[in-house]
Parts: C-alpha cells; structure tokens; sequence
C-alpha cells in the first residue's frame, strides 16, 4: 500500500491501518513510535469469503470455489437499487457477521488460526470478522444469497455485496476505535478484490472517512509489497520521498543507524 500510495499525494505513513480484503482478512494498525513503530492492532478472520458465499446462492458459480469475482463486470451494478441492497446488506450483518475483539479462548476465528493470548501478551489488539463461530454460517448466507437474487435479482445483489464490504470495513474500524489502538491523524489503506471493486471504495469512504486524514484505496498490493521486500528499500524510496518513517518526517533510516550504532558501542564496551 505504501508503494500504491507513492502515485498519489498521500503520506501512507506511520501512523498507519491497513485492511486488506482478500477471501480472507488481513491487516494492521501502526502506531507512529520512532524509530521502529509498533503494530498494535492486526485484523483477521473472513472478508471475500462472505461475498462469495452469497453470490454461490445464485447457482451461477461454483457451490464450493465460486467466487463473486467469476460474474463481477462493470456494467453488473447498472440498475441495482441501492435502497434495497442496503437494507439487505445490513440485514445480512444483523443475522450472520460477528465482527469483535477476538476473545482470548478461540483458537481460530473466521476459520483462522489465531493465538489471541500471544498477541495479548505482546501488547497487540486482534479483531476478527467471522460468519457465524468459525465460518459456520457460509452455509446460510448462500441461502441469503439464492433469497437476494430471486427477489432483486444479479444487479441488486452485486450492489448488496458492495455495502456488505463497506459495512465490514466501517464495523471493523469502529471496533478498533472502541479499542483504542488507532492514533490519532492515521491514514487508511485498503486493498483486495472484495475492497476495491465495484462501488465499495466510494461506500467505504462514505462511512469511515471523517475518522482518518486521508484513504486510498491500491489495487495488487500485495505484489507491490513483494517487489518492495525483494529490493533494496532505497532503489524505491529515496531520502527525499521515502516509504519509511512517520508522516510529513524525513527518512528513518539515519535515526535508526544511530540506534544501532549505540547497541554495539554497549555491546563492545
């Protein structure tokens, strides 16, 4: 996302979220300590899994690898109600989606392996998103979902998923809010199928955009952040526009060297 965000004018820096919405979740919330920040949040659990899930009701997919994304195309949300997908998708989070703090007993949450005491002890807040305890309510969302398309048909139901993921995030955000664990002047990332296409950036902006500086929304991040692991950081970032470090400050790699430079001086001492 920090790549992502390098063609824009936004400063993704610390302090930081990101939510990246693939068939599962992923995400953290960075605080902006210097010279190495803190994750004191992460997000996990399901997130295209839902959508998929309600597109397999229509039948016109696979029942178990399906995906939302094998029918989306640009002109599928053209004569959607929106008044309508909304109330079913709030319905759909009223009924199925537990989006928490993860309790510290569960093992898994949204049918990922989470160590919750681990996290606890190490000072990190995890918060989940699941259908139902462990995905056990995938099932019925495919029944929401074969309910949706009969009575509103494909359009509305694209729509319907568009508000579930922007309902995800905005509940995913306020739980972390709740918690206390997002500073102050952060900036949010959001990246994966189920979090930029169709009409969800705009539904997401709609409900979480007074709560950050600024959000952007980056397709492939995931890619990006692996081309920025496989280089040196200083072939993409420079001194002058750096991908490290807090917001609106100067490249963190000098601050970091003096650190360093002081443990071993104490070490050889």
């Amino acid at each position: 996302i920090k790549i992502g965000a390098k063609w824009t004018k936004i400063d993704y820096r610390n302090p930081c979220v990101s939510l990246d919405f693939g068939t599962t979740l992923a995400g953290r919330i960075v605080n902006s300590a210097e010279p190495y920040a803190r994750t004191i949040g992460n997000f996990c659990g399901l997130a295209g899994a839902i959508p998929d899930a309600l597109i397999r009701g229509t039948e016109m997919v696979d029942k178990e690898g399906g995906a939302a994304i094998d029918l989306y195309k640009k002109s599928i949300l053209k004569g959607a109600d929106w008044k309508k997908a909304r109330e079913n998708a709030e319905m759909v989070h009223e009924e199925v989606i537990d989006i928490r703090k993860v309790p510290e007993d569960r093992r898994r949450f949204g049918t990922v392996p989470v160590d919750p005491e681990a996290a606890y002890d190490a000072g990190t807040t995890l918060i989940g998103c699941d259908a139902g305890k462990n995905g056990d309510k995938l099932g019925e969302l495919a029944k929401i979902g074969h309910e949706i398309y009969q009575e509103d048909g494909i359009h509305t139901l694209f729509a319907t998923l568009d508000y579930v993921s922007a309902l995800i995030a905005k509940r995913l955000i306020d739980e972390a809010f709740e918690e206390g664990v997002i500073e102050d002047g952060s900036v949010l990332g959001v990246t994966g199928r189920a979090g930029i296409t169709g009409e969800k950036p705009r539904l997401i902006l709609e409900y979480v955009n007074k709560r950050f500086k600024d959000v952007v929304f980056v397709s492939d991040a995931l890619a990006l952040g692996a081309a920025v692991m496989a280089r040196c950081m200083n072939s993409i970032g420079t001194p002058h526009t750096p991908i490290g470090g807090r917001q609106g400050g100067p490249c963190i790699l000098g601050m970091r060297r003096k650190l360093q430079r002081k443990k071993e001086e104490k070490w050889i001492e």
